[in-house]
């Protein structure tokens, strides 16, 4: 239960954008099926409660880095839906110029530096961005998002170590969702509780309800005031649960049916439109509003995708990094 009381434009707020999340979202899987999109696909159904309260909680000067779900915090740090599309297709017009995919998206103008697909490399990589604000001495903070699988990663125990040397102003956010790629925390670990792995490097870490923005919101403002005072990182465990396979080749054959419509009755988003019919009085008609919105949007992203030229043959070494006498290759 929150202890904040938050108003009816913060819940609108979270309601469209949630909203915005989860159509897109679907329309990516529609897509995926009929061979619009191709490659990995990765979709944050279910989960987009914690991009809502994270974002009420911190500044858009904040970066957010991800791993390959991506999508979601993407669109949430205000990638347009056309930019997010585009990329999915593989155009020139998308936020990655059409070369990273589904999981490569990435916006420096939107301080979102990217979904990351090996597993755990941007816990390391969030880190840095946070050395980079101290080091430039900004009060912004990193929020670096990795999954239950990347908690087993060695990265995290040497990003968690330096991380609490320094008191980098950094937020390790573990969106617990119970099955990494297919297998669940209780056969991957005898610390179940991810959270409790910040005890090893006294780490202040919390576990948080991921499927109520609310809950969100407030354990991410904590963490940020006290990364902001110079107090350095939070671990917080986020306990959430997609809706869809780990990736769109995913058979789920590792839970129930019965399993996945229980998570459903606790939709953020049903419950977000709830809180607005019940407790603002905000009318079905209002609702609509925003569902027609949000469904134009995805729509239009679609036709821009599909509209955009393809990268130019001459874009396919440019970004690359290239060392001149790098002396390992043999002519």
């Amino acid at each position: 239960m929150a202890s904040t009381t938050f108003t009816k434009e913060t819940y609108l707020y979270w309601y469209e954008l949630m909203l915005l999340l989860r159509r897109f979202e679907e329309k990516s899987g529609q897509l995926y099926g009929m061979q619009k999109i191709r490659g990995f696909c990765h979709l944050y159904i279910g989960q987009e409660a914690l991009a809502a309260g994270c974002m009420t909680a911190t500044r858009q000067e904040d970066p957010f880095i991800t791993a390959y779900r991506d999508h979601g915090l993407a669109l949430a740090k205000g990638i347009t839906a056309n930019a997010c599309m585009a990329e999915l297709y593989g155009k020139a017009t998308g936020c990655s110029k059409g070369k990273g995919g589904s999981m490569h998206f990435f916006g420096k103008n939107e301080y979102f530096f990217g979904g990351h697909g090996i597993v755990g490399a941007q816990i390391g990589t969030g880190a840095g961005l946070a050395f980079a604000e101290k080091y430039k001495g900004t009060d912004n903070v990193s929020l670096t998002f990795f999954g239950d699988g990347a908690a087993r990663q060695g990265m995290l125990h040497e990003t968690f170590n330096l991380a609490m040397l320094w008191k980098l102003p950094v937020i390790f956010i573990c969106e617990n969702n119970n099955y990494a790629m297919g297998t669940s925390v209780n056969r991957t670990s005898n610390v179940t509780d991810i959270y409790k792995l910040a005890d090893a490097y006294e780490m202040p870490a919390d576990t948080v309800d991921g499927m109520s923005p609310e809950a969100v919101h407030e354990a991410v403002a904590r963490a940020v005031k006290r990364a902001r005072e110079g107090d350095g990182p939070t671990l917080l465990e986020m306990k959430t649960y997609r809706y869809k396979g780990h990736s769109m080749s995913d058979p789920q054959k590792y839970r129930s049916k019965e399993e996945v419509e229980e998570y459903k009755e606790r939709d953020p988003i049903e419950i977000t439109k709830q809180k607005l019919i019940e407790s603002f009085g905000v009318a079905e008609a209002e609702i609509e509003v925003i569902n027609e919105r949000i469904r134009q949007v995805v729509e239009e992203s679609v036709k821009f995708a599909e509209e955009s030229p393809w990268p130019s043959d001459d874009e396919l070494l440019k970004d690359v990094y290239q060392q001149e006498d790098y002396p390992f290759i043999v002519d």
